[in-house]
């Protein structure tokens, strides 16, 4: 089994951006890659790279975190708590699931920079 976490906002879309979600998703995925159960842990607002949010998850058992944008300091820090970083997701958290599960969903490679256009967590 494996456990897949996704931002997102109150109608199940992925958040744009990975600090600023509602809550995340937790899906606990079969070894056949059918989705067996699918919990919700809050969020704290704020700065993702500043949160405890990657030692929530990793405690939950969470492996793989499918991420709309996210910044290079919260991909480091889920990445050092051994949770691989899928960028660039959007749309229904379900139908993202569902599609990385069948091998069509590809890590963008872009990490968010709205840490430099004027947001500031003191990196």
């Amino acid at each position: 089994m494996k456990k897949i976490a996704i931002p997102v906002t109150n109608n199940n879309l992925i958040d744009d951006h990975f600090g600023h979600c509602e809550f995340y998703s937790v899906y606990t995925v079969s070894n056949d890659n059918e989705i067996l159960d699918i919990q919700t842990i809050n969020s704290e607002q704020g700065c993702g790279c500043k949160s405890n949010i990657a030692s929530v998850l990793s405690g939950q058992g969470v492996t793989l975190m499918l991420a709309g944008g996210i910044g290079a300091g919260a991909v480091n820090v889920l990445e050092s708590r051994n949770i691989k970083v899928i960028r660039g997701c959007s749309g229904n958290a379900n139908e993202v699931v569902t599609q990385y599960l069948s091998g069509e969903i590809y890590d963008s490679g872009d990490n968010c920079t709205h840490h430099e256009h004027g947001h500031t967590c003191n990196h």
